[in-house]
C-alpha cells in the first residue's frame, strides 16, 4: 500500500517524531560531551565492516572452504591476493578509527594516525601463516575428538567451535597488538553466530576443541594450554571483581583460570577464579571448582549418600 506524503506528515505529527527526534539529539549531544573531548567527535569503527573484513580473512584463510564455490588451484594465489589486499586496507581504516576514538578521549593531539594504523596491520598480516597453523590443529583435534566427524572439510564448514576459533585467532591477534574494540567486535560476532563466548584476550593453546559449544564462556584472563577439549556449557569465569578505593572494578588484573595441557573439562562445569587445572585432568560435567587441582585430577559431582547405622554406630 502506497502512502502519499500528506499522510505521512500526518503520522509523523500524530506521533510526535520531532519532538522525540530533538530529545534523542539533545542526549546524544550529552552523551558525547562525557565521552570525548570538546569539539572532537571521532569516527567509530564499523561493524559491519568488521564482518566483511572477517568473511575475507576466512576466505584466505580457507579459500576452498570460504572461498568463491569456482576457484581452482591455479587461481588461488591470485584469489589470496586480491582478496588480502582488499581487507587488509579495510582493516587498516577500521585500526585508523580504532586509534583515533582513543585520541578523542585522551588529552593527546589529533594525529591521522596513518603510520601507526599501517604497521599494525602489517604485523597482524604477519601473524596470518601462523593463524592458519594453528587453526589446521584446532580442526585435527575436532576431527580427532569427534566420532561423528566423517571429515576435516566437515569440520570446517560445519562445527561451530571451529568457526569461534578462526575467530578467536584473528580477535586475539589483534588484542595483542592494541585494538581490542574491533578484536571485541569479531568475539561478540562470533558469540551471536555460534553461542560460544570467547573474550579476544584469552590465551589458548593448540589443538583446542570445543564440542557442541553452545552456551561455552572463556574470560579476558583464560589461559588454555595444549590438546584441550571442552563441552557445552562450560564456563571459565572470575570467581569475584576487586573494588577499587573510588568504588569502581579494579581492571585488567588476572582473574580467570589458567588450565594446563590435555585437560578435559565436560559439559556444563563451572570452573572460577585464577586457579589452576593441572595436566591431564579431567573435570566432570556440572562440577563446580573455585580451587586448583593438581595434574591428573578426576573431579565430579559429589554423590548423595544414604548410610544407616545400629545401636549407636556412626557416631
Amino acid at each position: 500500500m502506497n502512502v502519499s506524503l500528506k499522510q505521512s506528515a500526518g503520522l509523523d505529527a500524530y506521533l510526535n517524531l520531532g519532538e522525540i527526534v530533538a530529545d534523542l539529539r539533545k542526549l546524544r549531544a550529552a552523551s558525547q560531551k562525557r565521552r570525548y573531548r570538546e569539539g572532537r567527535l571521532p569516527e567509530l569503527p564499523s561493524r559491519e565492516a568488521m564482518t566483511l573484513i572477517v568473511d575475507g580473512l576466512a576466505a584466505a584463510l580457507y579459500p576452498r572452504h570460504f572461498g568463491p564455490s569456482e576457484l581452482t588451484v591455479e587461481c588461488t594465489d591470485g584469489y589470496l591476493l586480491y582478496t588480502l589486499s582488499a581487507t587488509l586496507r579495510s582493516l587498516q581504516e577500521q585500526v585508523r578509527r580504532e586509534l583515533h576514538l582513543h585520541d578523542a578521549r585522551t588529552d593527546l593531539a589529533p594525529d591521522e594516525r596513518g603510520p601507526q594504523s599501517l604497521e599494525i596491520v602489517r604485523e597482524f598480516a604477519a601473524s596470518l601463516p601462523n593463524v592458519r597453523a594453528l587453526l589446521d590443529t584446532d580442526i585435527r583435534a575436532a576431527f580427532d575428538g569427534d566420532p561423528a566427524a566423517k571429515s576435516l572439510d566437515e569440520v570446517v564448514f560445519c562445527y561451530p567451535g571451529v568457526s569461534a576459533m578462526i575467530r578467536h585467532r584473528l580477535a586475539h591477534q589483534l588484542y595483542l597488538l592494541g585494538v581490542p574494540m574491533l578484536a571485541r567486535i569479531i568475539a561478540e560476532a562470533a558469540h551471536s553466530q555460534t553461542a560460544i563466548d570467547i573474550h579476544p584476550g584469552a590465551r589458548i593453546g593448540e589443538s583446542f576443541f570445543i564440542d557442541h559449544g553452545t552456551g561455552v564462556v572463556i574470560g579476558e584472563t583464560a589461559v588454555i594450554g595444549r590438546n584441550v577439549r571442552v563441552y557445552q556449557a562450560v564456563t571459565l569465569g572470575a570467581k569475584r571483581f576487586e573494588m577499587a578505593a573510588n568504588g569502581g572494578l579494579v581492571k585488567g588484573q588476572a582473574r580467570h583460570p589458567t588450565v594446563e595441557d590435555d585437560v578435559v573439562i565436560y559439559a556444563g562445569a563451572t570452573i572460577l577464579g585464577r586457579i589452576t587445572i593441572g595436566r591431564g585432568s579431567t573435570i566432570g560435567g556440572s562440577v563446580w571448582l573455585t580451587h586448583s587441582v593438581p595434574p591428573g585430577s578426576n573431579i565430579t559431582q559429589a554423590r548423595e549418600r544414604s548410610d544407616s547405622f545400629d545401636n549407636g554406630g556412626g557416631i
